[in-house]
């Protein structure tokens, strides 16, 4: 949620409240992303969707559109911790490049980081650069020390 909601609303109703509202966003009909699972169970998460659905985005200043182009937005990952460091972000953000083809998207995009030592916590929810290159992104854009990267569909 934390890219769907403006700021102060994602922390005055942080936990609970923000977990109610990702259901009403299923609820909805609307798949916030994508699940990965491994012997039947959800190990992985990938947050995709048009670019607008992130308002998050349209308010920042490093990540502000680059262009007028419809683009959609890879957002945010989880990965359980015993599937960390097994290559699960690799497929799960291919299933979602696949996933906005198929929903008509032409460009997707994403705002991964570029990880200067091992990577604890939340600190990779975006992505590594590393894995965005593999998939096939480019950088297009920085304006801060995080590159905005994007994957043309037409043509592949």
């Amino acid at each position: 949620m934390w890219w769907r909601l403006p700021r102060a609303q994602f922390q005055r109703q942080a936990g609970q409240k923000n977990k109610e509202a990702l259901k009403g966003i299923v609820d909805s009909g609307q798949p916030p992303g994508l699940l990965a699972y491994a012997e039947g169970e959800a190990i992985a998460w990938c947050s995709v969707g048009p670019r607008p659905a992130f308002p998050a985005l349209e308010r920042s200043r490093t990540l502000k559109r680059v262009d007028d182009e419809p683009v959609w937005s890879v957002v945010c990952f989880f990965v359980a911790k015993p599937y960390r460091g097994r290559g699960v972000m690799m497929p799960l953000l291919t299933a979602a490049v696949e996933y906005a083809r198929a929903h008509g998207a032409r460009i997707v995009e994403g705002y991964p980081v570029e990880p200067t030592q091992s990577l604890t916590g939340d600190r990779g929810y975006t992505g590594v650069v590393s894995a965005f290159r593999r998939a096939g992104f480019v950088e297009v854009l920085r304006r801060g020390t995080r590159p905005i990267m994007r994957c043309s569909l037409e043509g592949r």
